[in-house]
C-alpha cells in the first residue's frame, strides 16, 4: 500500500455505497475502502466479503476511532448524519457525507462548525457537481450566453420507491424533498450562481408528515424565477431534468445527475441549436478523486459543510412554505 493512500471507513452497509464509494475507489490507485461497521455485524461481514473490504469493525464508534483510517463515508439515514459526522470529525477523520447533509439547517450548522473546529474536511456528496457536464452548464450560465436569465427549472422524480423504504419514514428524515428535491434545488443555485428565495410550495402527503411529491416556486436575485418539482409517487415518471431560459436563448439538460448513464444537453440561441454530450468517468469517481485531492491539500471542494448549511436552509423553507415542519424539528 502506498504511503499516500487515502484509507476510508464505511459507516453502514448502505445500498448506495458500492456505486458511490467502492467502485470508484477501485479505479483510483491512491484510495482504498479499508473498513466497515454496521448495526448488524453479520450484515457488515457479508457486505465486506462481497465487496472486498479488508476489515469489519465491531461498532460505529470503533470505526470512527480507528487510527488506521483517514476519512469516513457517511451514507446513514438523514437523521443520523449530524451525530455520526460530528463524532467522526472530532475523532480526527475527514468526512464525505451523503446528501442531504443533515435533517435541517440547525444540524448542518453544527456539522460545519465541527469541521472548522477540528480542521477536517466535511463534504456533502453532491457528486453531479464534479462531472464535466456540470462544469459546462455553469460555464454557459456564467458567460451570459442566454442573456438575462428569466427562469430556471429542475425536476427529479422516481416512481419505484417502496412504501417500506426509509425515505417514507419521518423519524429518519425522510421525504421526497430531502432525498430527491435536494438535487434540483442545489442545481438551481450552483448552475445559476444565485441563491434562491422560496416563495411558495405545495406538498402531496403520503405517510404522516412525509411529502411524496413537492412543487416549489422560487425567486432568484435579479428577477429570474425558478421552479423545483420532485416526486416519489408510484405513478411519477422517471425524470431528471434541468432547464434555463434567458432573453437570448435556452438550455435544456436530460439527466444532469448521473450523466455517465446517458445524458444530453441542448443549447438554443440565435446562432442555432447545438447538442453536447460528455464522456468520462462516473460522477462518483470524479467526486472521490476531488475528495482525495482536497484531503491532501489540493483544490477546495465547493460542496463543503458551509454550502450544505445554505442547502438545508432552502430545504427547510420549502417545507415551511408547504405547511410542514423541517425534518427533525
Amino acid at each position: 500500500m502506498k504511503p499516500t493512500m487515502l484509507r476510508i471507513g464505511l459507516l453502514g452497509a448502505a445500498r448506495i455505497a458500492p456505486e458511490a464509494l467502492i467502485k470508484p475507489a477501485r479505479l483510483l490507485e491512491d484510495v482504498v475502502v479499508s473498513a466497515i461497521a454496521a448495526r448488524d455485524p453479520a450484515r457488515a461481514a457479508e457486505f465486506a466479503k462481497k465487496h472486498g473490504i479488508e476489515r469489519v469493525c465491531a461498532s460505529y464508534d470503533d470505526l470512527i476511532n480507528d487510527p488506521a483510517l483517514d476519512a469516513i463515508y457517511n451514507p446513514l439515514p438523514n437523521s443520523l448524519h449530524c451525530e455520526w459526522t460530528i463524532r467522526a470529525l472530532r475523532a480526527g477523520k475527514h468526512v464525505l457525507c451523503e446528501k442531504p447533509l443533515a435533517s435541517n439547517a440547525a444540524e448542518a450548522q453544527r456539522m460545519a462548525e465541527a469541521a472548522d473546529q477540528t480542521g477536517r474536511l466535511l463534504i456533502e456528496a453532491f457528486h453531479y457537481h464534479y462531472h464535466p457536464l456540470a462544469a459546462r452548464i455553469r460555464e454557459i450560465l456564467g458567460a451570459s450566453t442566454l442573456g438575462t436569465l428569466k427562469r430556471v427549472e429542475g425536476t427529479f422524480s422516481i416512481p419505484f420507491i417502496a412504501p417500506t423504504d426509509i425515505r417514507h419514514d419521518l423519524s429518519l428524515g425522510g421525504g421526497a424533498t430531502m432525498d430527491l428535491g435536494c438535487y434540483p434545488l442545489h442545481m438551481i443555485r450552483h448552475f445559476s450562481g444565485l441563491t434562491p428565495v422560496v416563495k411558495s410550495a405545495r406538498a402531496q402527503i403520503g405517510a404522516p408528515g412525509i411529502d411524496v411529491a413537492m412543487e416549489a416556486e422560487l425567486a432568484l436575485p435579479g428577477g429570474a424565477a425558478a421552479h423545483m418539482s420532485c416526486s416519489m409517487e408510484t405513478t411519477a415518471p422517471m425524470l431528471i431534468t434541468f432547464a434555463a431560459h434567458g432573453e437570448r436563448g435556452s438550455l435544456s439538460v436530460t439527466n444532469p445527475l448521473t450523466p455517465h448513464r446517458g445524458h444530453q444537453m441542448t443549447l438554443k440561441t440565435a446562432a442555432g441549436e447545438s447538442v453536447e454530450k460528455f464522456d468520462g468517468d462516473s460522477t462518483y469517481t470524479y467526486q472521490l478523486r476531488a475528495f482525495a485531492a482536497a484531503v491532501r491539500g489540493g483544490p477546495a471542494m465547493p460542496t463543503d459543510g458551509h454550502d450544505g448549511v445554505i442547502s438545508m436552509r432552502i430545504i427547510d423553507d420549502v417545507y415551511r412554505k408547504a405547511g410542514l415542519p423541517p425534518r427533525g424539528a
